[in-house]
């Protein structure tokens, strides 16, 4: 039987999932220049067009249709969102002498059509996740045109191995081989989100190539407000993004929630701590960062795990991803956002930690990792997993970026680089300080080297 209460927190967990672009928008419009706050703003939104539409005709078969073409992705019973109308989704675990019965969510307790838009949310946020890597030098239509192939070829096929459960749309339905063969964990999308983008993060900007003045100019934030209102946007979209991955109104919704919140609070610590260390003072933007990075390292993880045990992950993650963004100034690629540092890294780390802090008292679908006497079988599958989808993910992706660049079609020229993204690919400017009567005029941007080496932007009238 359907179940309201269950139908309409998913519901309602698939907005707040929705929630989560435009904020990530703001989260990476706030760390570049005020020159190319429109383009990022831009390559974010376009992900809800264009993902709402290609998961209709043929995306959400291809993540969750029956295993097809070998069992790397679905087939296309539901393309087109054929087959879904008046359908239910759900299975149940039944009760044992050792564990209580398991709803994830209810028996048939879900309109499928619920749970295909709760998943549009996460395919939308996965490359609108890729594009702070290649802040700054995107062509608008070479993004969009790559988002397109990206999805289809990456994102739908790793969320059918990592989503799509056996029996879960249909009693018969068989779904992924990293969900039900490999038996690896991933509650809410470490690996199908996090590690997925990020990959693909690390192969654009390598495609791609340096920003003009990198490594010596990476430019300043234009906005450091933004970025914390992106971060707090994202965090309050991440309850959907995590606690609606029980796919029900239940206990385990309450654990995910409450692991989401520690976690991420641990996390924002650890990196202010190795700022402190590092550098002398705490700054927003890395509270912002530190936030992002405990919800990422948690996601796969806030399912499977005690309140304790997501405290430890979150600030693993937070001094871990705090030491991992100065990777790129080590290797030599401009990652422009630290897509790599927060997303690749944390969501490898809170893959893997499953493999120690996983616990069957919490969930009986999980496991028991190393520190619950479950030994290393765990943490095996979890390293295996990740490493599929980062080695997937990341060939693919250059791949694709490469052609598109060869093509002409995804790098800006370095002049409309240095004088203004915005302006070059969308004729608009974010800001007009120009007065009708008021005596203002439009500001003059001067690039002017501060102290540290540090690109810094002063206004002057002009």
């Amino acid at each position: 039987m359907l179940n309201a209460g269950d139908t309409a927190w998913v519901l309602a967990s698939a907005a707040l999932v929705m929630l989560m672009t435009p904020g990530l928008a703001f989260f990476y419009g706030g760390m570049v220049r005020a020159k190319s706050v429109l383009n990022m703003l831009m390559m974010n939104f376009i992900a809800l067009a264009v993902v709402g539409v290609l998961w209709a005709l043929y995306g959400f078969s291809m993540s969750f249709g029956d295993d097809a073409f070998g069992g790397l992705l679905g087939n296309f019973h539901f393309a087109g969102l054929e087959n879904t109308f008046g359908k239910l989704a759900g299975f149940a675990v039944a009760a044992t002498d050792s564990a209580p019965a398991v709803a994830w969510p209810g028996t048939d307790a879900l309109p499928v059509l619920a749970f295909v838009m709760f998943q549009l949310m996460f395919a939308i946020i996965t490359p609108a996740l890729i594009s702070g890597a290649i802040a700054d030098r995107a062509k608008f239509w070479g993004w969009t045109l790559f988002v397109v192939i990206w999805v289809t070829v990456v994102y739908f096929p790793v969320a059918h191995w990592v989503f799509s459960f056996n029996g879960f749309i249909g009693e018969n339905s068989v779904g992924g081989w990293i969900a039900n063969n490999l038996k690896a964990l991933d509650f809410a999308g470490g690996t199908a989100v996090h590690i997925n983008a990020g990959a693909a993060g690390l192969a654009l900007a390598i495609v791609l190539g340096k920003r003009k003045g990198f490594p010596k100019d990476t430019g300043r934030p234009h906005n450091v407000p933004f970025v914390l209102l992106g971060a707090s946007l994202l965090w309050f979209g991440w309850y959907g993004f995590n606690a609606g991955s029980a796919l029900a109104a239940n206990d385990l919704a309450a654990v995910a929630f409450t692991n989401t919140t520690v976690a991420t609070a641990a996390a924002v610590l650890g990196w202010l701590i190795v700022e402190q260390l590092k550098f002398g003072k705490p700054t927003t933007l890395g509270a912002a960062s530190g936030a992002v990075a405990g919800l990422v390292a948690i996601t796969p993880a806030c399912g499977f795990v005690s309140p304790i045990g997501a405290i430890a992950i979150g600030l693993i993650a937070g001094v871990v991803c705090a030491l991992a963004i100065s990777l790129k100034f080590k290797f030599g690629f401009d990652d422009s956002l630290d897509v790599v540092g927060v997303h690749l890294v944390g969501g490898i780390v809170g893959t893997l930690l499953i493999g120690f802090f996983g616990t069957t008292s919490v969930n009986a679908l999980g496991a028991d990792g190393l520190f619950y006497g479950g030994g290393f079988t765990q943490l095996g599958r979890q390293a295996l997993a990740a490493g599929a989808v980062l080695v997937y993910s990341f060939v693919l992706s250059f791949i694709i970026g490469f052609v598109i660049k060869k093509a002409g079609g995804f790098r800006v020229s370095t002049e409309d680089e240095v004088s203004g993204i915005d302006e070059a690919q969308h004729a608009e400017s974010a800001y007009d300080f120009t007065g009708s009567g008021g005596g203002l005029g439009q500001p003059t941007i001067i690039p002017v080297k501060s102290a540290t080496g540090t690109a810094k932007l002063e206004e002057s009238k002009a």
